[in-house]
C-alpha cells in the first residue's frame, strides 16, 4: 500500500495527525460532551413526518440559502442571546467546524494568520491548517483565563487576521469576560470569532458575546446544535455576524452545502427549543454535583460554564485514564498535565464515574507539596 509520505501532500500538513476522540468500547462514555438525553418522543414523530415530507423532493436541490432555517435561528437567538438578531445576520453549515472553516476560507488562507489562545479547542488550528493559514498560540494564564492587557499586546504585536476566543473554553470550561472580548475586538484590525459551543451551559449570570454585536461588523460568534439541543447526530452549526460577513461566507461556501432532510430536521428540532433545552438544567445538575465531589477526593476543578469538567491534579494523568477506563469508565485525556476531562452525563453516569474516581483518585492523585 502506499504511504502517505509518498503522496504529493501540502508540506504544512506532513507530519499532521487527524482529529479525533478515542472510541474505545466502554460502559460509560463521558469524553465527547455530547448531551446524554435522548430526544423527546413527540420531536421524534414531527421530525418522522418533516423527513419524509422533504423526501418527497429530493430530486431536487435544495434551498440553497437556507432562508428559512436563518429565519428560525435568528429567533431563536433573538429570544435567548439577549440581543435581536436578524436572518440576515445569521449563516449555517453542517456543523460549527464547518463554519469556522468558512470564516477561515473568506477571511484566512495564504499569506494570513489566525491566532487562538491556547489550550483551546483543537480544531481551531487544524481547520487553518486545511485552509493554509499559518497559526499563533496565544496564551492562557495558569488557571487557563486570559490575561486581557497580555492577549491584547499579544494581538497587536502579532496583527492575526483572524482571533479566536472560545468562551466557554474547551477543554477547561472556563468563560471569557465580555470586557476581554470587547479590548480583544479593539485590538484587532481582522475578524474576531468568538466560538460559543457551550453557551446555553453557562451559569446564571454569564453573559453571551452575542451581546456585543451591534456596532462591530467584524465579530463572528459561532454556535451548534449539537451540545444543547442534543443533536450531535444532524451536524448542523451557525454563526451570527454582520449581514457583511454572511455575505462575505457565501462567497466561499459551497453550493447546496445544507441538504434538504438536514434544514428540516434542524427546523423541527427548533421548534421543540423548549422541550430539548429542558434537558440543559439536569445536565448543569451533574456537572455542579461532580465539581461538589471532587475536594472529597482530594482533587480540584476548574471553574466550569460548559457541560464538562477539568479535573485534577494527577502525578500521571494518563495513568489515572487507563484505571477509569478499566472501570468502565471513558473520560478525555486532553494531553494537559495533570488533568482529565469529563463530560457530564446522566445521575447514573454520574454515579458510576464518581464511584470509579473515588477508587483512582487515591493511587493517582498528586499530594500536598508535589
Amino acid at each position: 500500500m502506499t504511504e502517505l509520505d509518498e503522496l504529493p501532500l501540502r508540506p504544512e500538513l506532513r507530519g499532521r495527525t487527524p482529529y479525533g476522540a478515542p472510541q474505545l468500547p466502554a460502559t460509560h462514555r463521558l469524553n465527547t460532551n455530547e448531551n446524554p438525553h435522548p430526544l423527546p418522543a413527540e420531536l421524534l414523530a414531527d421530525l418522522g413526518e418533516s423527513l419524509g415530507h422533504a423526501a418527497l423532493e429530493l430530486n431536487r436541490y435544495p434551498d440553497r440559502d437556507a432562508v428559512a432555517l436563518r429565519a428560525d435561528l435568528a429567533a431563536y437567538l433573538s429570544r435567548t442571546g439577549g440581543v435581536p438578531v436578524e436572518p440576515a445576520q445569521v449563516w449555517a453549515a453542517n456543523g460549527s467546524n464547518e463554519v469556522l472553516q468558512q470564516v477561515l476560507q473568506a477571511f484566512g488562507g495564504a499569506g494570513r494568520t489566525a491566532l487562538g489562545f491556547t489550550p483551546s479547542y483543537s480544531m481551531h488550528p487544524i481547520i487553518a491548517a486545511g485552509t493554509g493559514t499559518a497559526w499563533v498560540d496565544g496564551h492562557r494564564a495558569a488557571d487557563f483565563t486570559i490575561d486581557t492587557d497580555a492577549a491584547v499586546a499579544h494581538v497587536q504585536q502579532m496583527r492575526p487576521d483572524v482571533v479566536f476566543v472560545t468562551s466557554p473554553n474547551n477543554p477547561t470550561g472556563t468563560a471569557v469576560d465580555l470586557d476581554t472580548v470587547a479590548a480583544l475586538y479593539e485590538a484587532t484590525e481582522g475578524v474576531l470569532v468568538v466560538d460559543e459551543a457551550y453557551a446555553e451551559f453557562a451559569r446564571t449570570g454569564t453573559p453571551s458575546s452575542l451581546t456585543l454585536l451591534p456596532g462591530r461588523p467584524r465579530l463572528v460568534v459561532s454556535r451548534t446544535m449539537s451540545k444543547a439541543f442534543g443533536m450531535a447526530g444532524l451536524r448542523l452549526g451557525y454563526l451570527a455576524a454582520d449581514p457583511a460577513v454572511v455575505d462575505a461566507i457565501q462567497l466561499v461556501r459551497l453550493p447546496y452545502h445544507l441538504s434538504s432532510l438536514t434544514q428540516a430536521a434542524a427546523r423541527t428540532a427548533l421548534a421543540h427549543t423548549d422541550a430539548l433545552l429542558a434537558t440543559v438544567d439536569a445536565v448543569k445538575a451533574q456537572r455542579d454535583r461532580i465539581v461538589a465531589a471532587l475536594p472529597g477526593m482530594g482533587l480540584t476543578s476548574v471553574p466550569s460554564d460548559a457541560n464538562f469538567i477539568l479535573f485534577g491534579h494527577f502525578a500521571d494523568a494518563p495513568a489515572a485514564w487507563r484505571a477509569l477506563l478499566d472501570r468502565g469508565v471513558l473520560v478525555r485525556d486532553v494531553g494537559l498535565p495533570g488533568w482529565l476531562r469529563v463530560t457530564a452525563g446522566t445521575a447514573e453516569e454520574t454515579d458510576a464515574f464518581l464511584t470509579a474516581l473515588g477508587e483512582v483518585a487515591p493511587a493517582h492523585r498528586t499530594t500536598l507539596g508535589d
